[in-house]
């Protein structure tokens, strides 16, 4: 085939690719633009349609949400790793926590990118070695997006509790809600 670019002959022979996200726009934008890379992408929005696809056709790739709408994209993780110990999976997710990481790579994903994340970050995270780390990311979060995310993170987890919240940040309720009340920073 002409017009393969340098990433499509790293793929391999095979391309399938599954992606797993419950932000439908930002699915097909993925979607279109790995094809145009050479994979071949099945899209699922859900942990269900993600464990379905994962086994009855596990993918040689993988790309898959953390938090969805019906649970945790590590269950789809499990599942495919089980089906397909030689799939290279990458796990994305708009809160981007050191332990969740940690958690990502156990149960078996090859990397952890946080949102937003474009197809060229996921592409090198997909075709990188096993040894070798993908090159940094062209527009990395700055350290107050950073913070800004643990910060909604730990409040999502204590079920938009200000209080709780700021007890398991070691910081004053007060400062909490003045931050919980300004725009993510860029």
């Amino acid at each position: 085939m002409e017009g393969r670019g340098m990433a499509e002959q790293d793929i391999g022979p095979d391309r399938s690719l599954l992606l797993v996200d419950d932000d439908e726009p930002f699915l097909r934008r993925l979607a279109k633009a790995m094809e145009k890379r050479g994979f071949e992408p099945e899209l699922a929005e859900t942990v269900a349609e993600g464990k379905s696809i994962a086994t009855a056709r596990p993918p040689a790739y993988a790309v898959i949400d953390l938090r969805l709408e019906d649970g945790n994209g590590l269950d789809v993780v499990e599942v495919l790793r089980e089906r397909r110990p030689d799939s290279r999976i990458v796990v994305l997710t708009g809160y981007g926590a050191i332990a969740t990481a940690v958690a990502a790579v156990k149960i078996g994903a090859t990397d952890y990118l946080a949102k937003p994340a474009d197809a060229n970050d996921i592409t090198n995270a997909l075709l990188a070695g096993d040894d070798a780390l993908p090159p940094p990311p062209e527009n990395p979060m700055s350290a107050d997006r950073v913070r800004w995310e643990h910060i909604q993170r730990v409040y999502e987890l204590c079920d938009r509790n200000v209080s709780e919240t700021a007890r398991r940040l070691n910081m004053h309720r007060r400062t909490l809600q003045r931050i919980l009340a300004k725009r993510s920073p860029k």
